[in-house]
């Protein structure tokens, strides 16, 4: 099972980094593919994008000024199935890739993503006070799996401040 091709690119406003791809986005190849996942969903309602958009269209978000990465490129059905070894390596790639593209936010799909790359356990939600790239926001938001339990509004509401941010408001 390959893995899914990230979407980046230099000047882009946010990138997106998950843990690594589910079997079901790496069959499809496209992020956030499992239509349990409420990334897209979520993407809408807080405001990030002007219409709900499919995981069949994740390059489209270039246009956008987003792109999607993750920290490990294999596919895996649980984060539990990825090696420390691999998290190891994924944020070294994960840095220089960061580095390299230079995003206005990086922006990390669950606090599980944040701690693996940052060594960081105890992250707030929203933005973080020590960038672990220098001149670049780092925000950690919820993940989007069907398996958290916080309330999808309470979700929306985190991500709903990365907009604010975006708009300048």
């Amino acid at each position: 099972m390959t893995g899914v091709p990230d979407h980046l690119e230099h000047g882009l406003s946010v990138v997106f980094i998950g843990f690594n791809p589910s079997p079901i986005s790496a069959e499809v190849g496209h992020h956030y593919g499992n239509p349990r996942n409420r990334f897209w969903r979520i993407l809408h309602e807080a405001g990030l994008t002007p219409r709900l958009y499919r995981p069949a269209e994740d390059g489209e978000l270039l246009k956008l000024g987003y792109g999607f990465t993750n920290i490990v490129a294999r596919p895996t059905r649980g984060v539990e199935d990825i090696a420390p070894d691999e998290y190891r390596e994924g944020r070294e790639l994960l840095r220089g890739k960061l580095t390299v593209y230079r995003p206005r936010v990086a922006c990390f799909v669950g606090k599980g993503v944040y701690g693996e790359y940052s060594r960081n356990r105890s992250a707030d939600w929203g933005f973080q006070p020590e960038p672990v790239v220098d001149g670049m926001e780092e925000f950690v938001a919820p993940s989007s799996s069907g398996l958290v339990r916080m309330p999808l509004p309470e979700i929306v509401a985190i991500y709903r401040r990365l907009a604010d941010y975006l708009a300048g408001v």
